[in-house]
C-alpha cells in the first residue's frame, strides 16, 4: 500500500496547496487515487525502475535549483499561440488569448468534455508495468489545459513553462482530443520548477493527426517526470519528439495503443548530458491492436562527463494485428569512459505476418572520421559537433517541420558546442 502521507495536500509531487476542487473531474481523481493505494509507489526492485533510482521523487522536499533567466531561444521567433506556465500553474496574463482556428483550448478546470477523457488512457496504461507517478499526477492535479483540435490548425501551439521558485513541485496534466482529420502541433518548452510531474493524455481519432515536440531547457539542475498516453485510432498518426539537454534526473515514459488499422506512431528522442549528474530515462511501450500498423522508436543520447542514459523500449503486437512495421533503435555515444548507457530493448509479438526489428548500440567517436575532418583543416572542437551531430540526425529527422527541425538542430549545435569547449572531448 502506498504511504498516505504521499496523497496528502502536502505529497511530494502534488504541488497543491489547497484543497482539492469537487467538480467533474472528482471521480476520475477518486479512481486514481485508489490506483495508488493498490499499486504502491515504486521501489529500487520495481523492474522498470531498476535502472533510475525513484529516490528523488519520493524525498518530501525538492532540492533547490537557480532560477532560469529569460525563456531561452528555441521557437522564440515561431509564429504560434503562447501558452504560459508559471511553476506549473496557468498563467493567463502571461499568455495569449485562447483563440485560433482549428482548435478550442481552455484550462482544464473550464472544460467539461474533458472528464471523459482525463485519467482514462492513464488509467489503462497499468498494464502490464504499474506507473504510479502517472496515477498519483491524476489524483492531485488541478492545473493543465484542454486542447480539442476539430480542423488543421494552422500555428503551433507554444506550452512555455516559467519559474518562480526555485524549490517548487510542480504537477500539471493536459488532455488533448484530435477530431478525425484534424492536425495540430504542440511545442514545449521551458523549466518549470524545481522538480515536476507532468502527464498528456492524447486521443487521435480516424485520420487525425498530432505533433509534438518538447524540448527541456540546458543548463537548470531539475528533476523532471514526463508521461505520454495516447490512443490512435484508425489512419490516425502522432509523432512525437523530445530534447533533452543536461538537467538532473529525468524520466519520460511513453505509452501507446494504435487501436486503428494503418495507424502511424513515430516517437523519437535526442538527449546530450555532459556531468555526472545527468541521468536521462526514456522508457517506451507501444501496441499494436490493428492491421498495417507502422510504428517507429529512434533514440539518440550523447554522454560525457559521467553521464547515464537509459532507454527501455517494447514494441507488443497483438493476436491478429498482422501486416505490423515495427522498428526500434536505441544508440548511444559515450565522449568518455567514465559515461553510461543502459538498455533494455524488447519485442512481444502474437502474430505471423509482421516485420519487426530492434537494435541498441553503444560506441564512442570514429577517430579515423575525425582525423579525416582535422586533415581537411576543422578544428577539433568543430569536428566533434559536426560528427555528433551527424550522429544525432536519425532522431531528428522525426521532426516533420522542416523550420522546427532546423531550430532544434540549431539549439543542439549551440549546446554542444559550449558542451564540449567547456572541456568534455575537445
Amino acid at each position: 500500500m502506498a504511504d498516505q502521507a504521499l496523497l496528502s495536500n502536502d505529497a511530494v509531487l502534488v504541488g497543491a496547496a489547497d484543497p482539492l476542487p469537487q467538480d467533474a473531474l472528482t471521480p476520475a481523481r477518486e479512481a486514481a487515487r485508489e490506483r495508488v493505494e493498490t499499486l504502491g509507489l515504486p521501489g529500487r526492485r520495481d523492474e522498470y525502475w531498476r535502472f533510475t533510482r525513484p529516490d528523488a521523487f519520493l524525498a518530501p522536499d525538492a532540492p533547490a535549483v537557480p532560477l532560469p533567466e529569460g525563456d531561452g531561444i528555441l521557437f522564440a521567433e515561431v509564429d504560434r499561440l503562447k501558452l504560459v506556465f508559471v511553476d506549473g500553474r496557468f498563467d493567463a496574463s502571461a499568455s495569449d488569448a485562447l483563440e485560433l482556428d482549428g482548435v478550442e483550448i481552455a484550462p482544464l478546470s473550464e472544460a467539461p468534455w474533458a472528464a471523459s477523457l482525463y485519467g482514462s488512457l492513464e488509467g489503462r496504461a497499468h498494464i502490464p508495468v504499474p506507473r504510479p507517478f502517472a496515477a498519483l499526477n491524476t489524483a492531485a492535479a488541478v492545473e493543465g489545459l484542454a486542447i480539442h483540435v476539430t480542423g488543421k490548425v494552422s500555428r503551433p501551439i507554444h506550452i512555455l513553462h516559467r519559474s518562480s521558485d526555485g524549490t517548487a513541485d510542480a504537477l500539471w496534466h493536459h488532455v488533448i482530443r484530435v477530431e478525425p482529420g484534424a492536425e495540430a502541433t504542440i511545442l514545449e518548452t521551458g523549466i518549470a520548477g524545481a522538480r515536476q510531474n507532468a502527464v498528456i493524455e492524447a486521443d487521435i481519432a480516424e485520420g487525425g493527426r498530432l505533433h509534438m515536440i518538447a524540448a527541456k531547457r540546458a543548463g537548470v539542475p531539475e528533476l523532471s517526470l514526463g508521461h505520454l498516453f495516447a490512443r490512435v485510432a484508425e489512419g490516425g498518426t502522432l509523432k512525437s519528439f523530445e530534447l533533452a539537454l543536461d538537467g538532473r534526473v529525468m524520466r519520460r515514459e511513453t505509452v501507446v495503443e494504435m487501436a486503428g488499422d494503418d495507424a502511424v506512431v513515430h516517437v523519437a528522442g535526442a538527449s546530450y548530458g555532459r556531468d555526472k549528474g545527468f541521468h536521462h530515462d526514456d522508457t517506451i511501450f507501444i501496441s499494436h491492436a490493428g492491421l498495417r500498423g507502422e510504428s517507429r522508436q529512434v533514440f539518440k543520447k550523447v554522454l560525457q562527463g559521467g553521464a547515464t542514459g537509459v532507454f527501455q523500449g517494447k514494441i507488443l503486437v497483438k493476436p491478429g494485428a498482422q501486416k505490423t512495421d515495427g522498428y526500434q533503435i536505441s544508440q548511444a555515444l559515450l565522449l568518455d569512459d567514465g559515461s553510461q548507457f543502459l538498455a533494455k530493448p524488447e519485442l512481444e509479438i502474437h502474430a505471423d505476418d509482421v516485420k519487426c526489428s530492434h537494435g541498441s548500440t553503444t560506441g564512442a567517436l570514429d577517430e579515423t572520421a575525425l582525423f579525416y575532418l582535422r586533415s581537411r583543416g576543422v578544428p577539433r572542437p568543430r569536428a566533434v559537433v559536426l560528427m555528433v551531430l551527424s550522429f544525432l540526425a536519425a532522431a531528428l529527422e522525426e521532426i516533420e517541420d522542416e523550420a522546427l527541425r532546423t531550430q532544434v538542430a540549431d539549439r543542439l549545435d549551440e549546446a554542444l558546442t559550449e558542451g564540449l569547449n567547456d572541456g568534455g572531448a575537445a
